[in-house]
């Protein structure tokens, strides 16, 4: 009885180590994967074949372009293993395997603002926002080794003031991949901010933020008295119509208009001690230190005075009629001292 109990249990030992034997052995089978991501340039049979055991670092395929897709069928990744030793390779039903090779990527953005800084400094020509740049060609983002580091340099760089063409070269990082230095072509333009006018703006109306923005043009084409700052055009008034994307210049500008042709205003005698008052037309308008033309209502003439306020018109006349006028001016009907 106890024989039979022994070769039973020695059975069941034996067959339970033959099942674990072949699940182990189903478990470490080499099996072709979907997917695979390379940082090299060679594809080894590690990258594509899980359980690849002593052969996993043998290249078997060159890797694609960094930063770019490929894909290799299962029968060629089958052949090209059983040339090492490696058989029972199960596909899984995988037709392809998509292989990527890792990158960093360069923005074309960076690369253009490397040489832009290049251009401002070594060539004084600004600030970096104050240079434009227009390239020959289109400039792409560059792809280089995950182990590359720090950023594009400008190694060389010629230019021609008179042209504004350039040509420049520059190092790019590379880690273990090899890379061409850069070279770029194309013309550097050199800007200026400038105000110009946001819409249509009648004569006379009083600017204010809304009313005006800045824009970018070449400095070259910027002639003398345009406003480059803002401040300088805000509170004052358009001496003509405005049109929009016009640059500002300070002769289209000036200050508010206090008074308008054919407006009643006050003209004003000022000596020490004594203020003298008369009504009068004003034959021209003008802002605030602008010299015109008054009538006066009383006396038929016109006189020049100086606009020192709203409606009011300051006159100074010359100091040897000054007693005359004064007398003539407080005698006269509408006529007064203050």
């Amino acid at each position: 009885m106890i024989r039979k109990i022994i070769i039973a249990s020695v059975a069941f030992l034996a067959l339970a180590a033959s099942a674990a034997a072949q699940d182990f052995a189903a478990l470490e089978r080499p099996r072709l994967k979907a997917e695979a991501v390379v940082t090299g340039d060679l594809v080894r049979i590690g990258d594509l074949v899980e359980h690849a055991g002593v052969v996993a670092n043998v290249p078997i395929f060159r890797s694609p372009d960094l930063g770019t897709t490929g894909s290799v069928s299962a029968q060629a990744v089958v052949e090209a293993v059983r040339h090492h030793a490696l058989v029972g390779l199960d596909t899984g039903g995988i037709q392809e395997v998509e292989v990527t090779r890792a990158s960093r990527t360069i923005a074309a953005q960076d690369i253009e603002d490397c040489l832009t800084r290049a251009l401002a400094a070594k060539l004084s020509l600004g600030t970096p926002d104050d240079v434009s740049l227009t390239l020959d060609s289109d400039l792409r983002a560059l792809h280089v080794a995950p182990d590359a580091r720090g950023e594009p340099q400008v190694s060389r760089l010629d230019y021609d003031t008179r042209s504004g063409r350039f040509n420049a070269t520059l190092q790019v990082p590379t880690g273990r991949a090899t890379r061409r230095p850069l070279r770029l072509f194309g013309r550097a333009t050199v800007t200026v901010e400038v105000v110009t006018a946001a819409r249509t703006v009648a004569r006379g109306v009083i600017l204010k933020d809304a009313d005006i923005t800045l824009e970018r043009r070449p400095r070259a084409r910027v002639g003398r008295g345009v406003i480059t700052d803002r401040a300088e055009a805000i509170g004052l008034a358009a001496r003509n119509i405005l049109q929009p994307g016009q640059p500002l210049r300070t002769a289209q500008l000036m200050k508010p208009e206090l008074i308008r042709r054919n407006q009643q205003v006050t003209l004003v005698y000022q000596m020490p001690g004594i203020t003298l008052t008369v009504r009068g037309k004003a034959t021209e308008g003008g802002a605030e230190g602008d010299v015109i033309a008054v009538l006066n209502e009383q006396s038929k003439r016109v006189l020049r005075g100086v606009i020192v306020g709203p409606g009011r018109v300051a006159l100074n006349p010359p100091a040897r009629s000054m007693t005359e006028r004064v007398a003539a001016a407080s005698t006269a009907p509408g006529g007064g001292a203050r």
